[in-house]
Formats: C-alpha cells, structure tokens, sequence
C-alpha cells in the first residue's frame, strides 16, 4: 500500500511538468469560472432572442416621464436598474458619462395610443443586447395596455424547441466541463505509462517488490483523483455562476465512472503500443470519435449527464451503474492481460 501511495503522489507531482495538461486546465478553468458570459456570448449568435429572458446581465436605464408608469415596474423586474430624471438634459449628461446605458421617455398615459421613446447606444453590439434585455418588459407593458383599453388578444400555443439557454447549459456546459477531465486523465496516464517504456524504468519499477498491477493501477488512480478534483471544482464554480445542478453526487458518480473508463483504455493503448507517439494518437483519436458518436444516443454517456444534470425522473443511478459495470469489466480484463501485453514486443 506505502508503494502505491507513493507512486499515486509522484504521478500528481509530475502534472505540473506536463504543458498540455495544465493548458487544458486552464482552458476548463475559464469556461467554469466565466460560463455565464460565455452563455450569454453563445446566445448572442445562436439565439439573440433568449438573452432577455435568461442573462443575468444588469442593465441601467434612464426614465424621463412618467416615473409612476407600470413599466417601471416591469423594468425592475427584470434586473434593470431604473433612474429617474426630471429633465431630458439631466438624463442624457448621464447617458453620456455612462451612469445609464438607454434612456426611455415614457408620456402620461392619457387612454389613447402611448407613443414611447427610446434612446440607445451607438454601438450595435451594445445596442442590440440592451433591446434583448428591454423586450419582455415592453411586451409585458404593451399586453397591460392592452387589457386596460380592452383589446383581448388570442394567442394560441404552439409547440417550439427546448430553451436555448437550457441546451447550451445541460447539453454543452456541464458535459464538457464534467467529461473534459477524464480526456485529461487518459491522456496522463497514456504520457506516464509510454513514459516508462520509453525511459526503460518500468523494468527498474517491476524489479522492485511492486508488481505490474500495482504500478498500473497507482498511475490510474493518480489520473483519477485529479480528474475527480477538477470535476468538484468546476461544479463550484458553475453554482458560483448562478448555474444550477441537480443530482450532484449522481453527477460526479458519473464523470469519475467515466474517467476511471477512459483511464483504463489509455493504459491498454499505452501497454500494447508501448510508445508515447502512437498509444497518444490512438487514445486521441478513438476519444474523439466516442465523444461525436455519443451525441446521436441516448443512453450515452452525455446524455445520461445532460438528464442527470436537469434532474430527469426518470434518470438515476441505475443509469450510472451500467457504466460502472463496464468499468469493473474493462478493470478484469486489464489487470489480468497486462503483463502478458508487455511480454509481447511492440
């Protein structure tokens, strides 16, 4: 056991020599810790309309007029900072020193038609995200005048796609911030184990009172625990950013079964080919194309996740433990075809 403690400690240590996989750390850092901006960044393109109902973006706005107006109130709601002024010159000093972000002048209402004013940046982007986050406080002020006059509109359910904002945070987000540590950690244990082919100490290694299995399974369970580590982290920093998960523990349940997966057949590409360049560009490949492939089924491991992650009824650890029985498989196999992998030349 001291033995394996000790190559587990060494295997962490050396991942701060390894470039790569602290890139790719980083890289898991950033979308965890601005996954809201990057949200709303996704949204922008793929569905400009969805941000107003979604962003958590606080936005000031500048009410000349009628201060009293119900859209004031439907303005508030929507996380909108509202100022009023009492001259339209005040409130455009303040436009113009950046203290308000648009301004709206909204008459009295007299029971006729409200002819309302909207003033905005110059910049399109800027522009056209603050109309995003104004759009259902008007709509909700044009059905209130609505009912107020007595126009009665009819409107008639049509089913549409799932929110936007809901697919890019359950079906993008959170399976490759949960998922992108196990690619880390094959990719580990590939570099360690081809490592010790390469460098001839797996010999030196073997010749000590530590069998082949030991030294295997020290190196998985390295991969693992920083896989496990980056997982909690991320899901930290998602709830940071206002991102909820449900079945959290099912979650991280998921991702370890899934690295321990993957951490087992890098170490079967590395044991077989017995150099870094071609066990790397095997792993590397047949990941990606599992990854692609698992988006078209359902009980994929991405969708397993995706469910997981809204709090599916239907989905639970039963779901899970398929997965890990296949890792228990793929465990047996491993451990009692390894030595005779490495007896055979590469």
């Amino acid at each position: 056991m001291n033995a394996f403690i000790a190559i587990v400690k060494k295997e962490l240590k050396s991942v701060t020599k390894e470039k790569t996989i602290m890139i790719a750390i980083a890289i898991q850092l950033f979308i965890a810790s601005f996954s809201s901006a990057i949200l709303v960044g996704m949204l922008s393109f793929y569905d400009p309309g969805s941000i107003g109902l979604n962003a958590r973006i606080r936005i000031g706005v500048g009410i000349i007029g009628d201060a009293n107006s119900p859209l004031v109130g439907f303005l508030r709601k929507q996380n909108t900072r509202v100022t009023a002024f009492l001259s339209p010159n005040d409130a455009e000093n303040s436009f113009r020193a950046g203290a308000i972000d648009a301004i709206v002048f909204i008459p009295e209402d007299s029971g006729g038609v409200i002819d309302m004013k909207l003033f905005l940046p110059e910049s399109e982007t800027r522009s056209t995200l603050i109309l995003m986050m104004l759009k259902e406080p008007l709509k909700q002020y044009e059905n209130y005048l609505r009912e107020k006059m007595g126009v009665h509109v009819r409107y008639t359910d049509i089913e549409s796609m799932p929110s936007t904002t809901y697919e890019f945070r359950y079906s993008v987000i959170i399976p490759i911030l949960m998922f992108f540590p196990a690619f880390v950690a094959g990719s580990m244990v590939v570099d360690s184990i081809a490592e010790e082919f390469e460098n001839h100490t797996l010999e030196t290694l073997w010749s000590a009172p530590v069998s082949l299995n030991v030294i295997s399974g020290a190196k998985i369970a390295a991969a693992l625990v920083l896989a496990v580590t980056q997982c909690v982290l991320w899901i930290i920093l998602l709830r940071l950013n206002h991102i909820p998960i449900q079945n959290v523990g099912l979650v991280l349940l998921l991702s370890a079964t899934l690295a321990a997966i993957i951490a087992v057949g890098s170490a079967f590409a590395a044991v077989y080919f017995k150099d870094r360049e071609r066990a790397q560009f095997v792993y590397s490949v047949f990941t990606l194309l599992s990854a692609g492939l698992g988006y078209f089924f359902d009980a994929s491991p991405i969708a397993v996740m995706s469910r997981l992650a809204v709090g599916d009824y239907y989905t639970g650890f039963a779901d899970v433990a398929i997965y890990g029985v296949l890792l228990l498989v793929l465990l047996a196999v491993f451990f009692s075809t390894a030595e005779k992998l490495i007896a055979v030349p590469s």
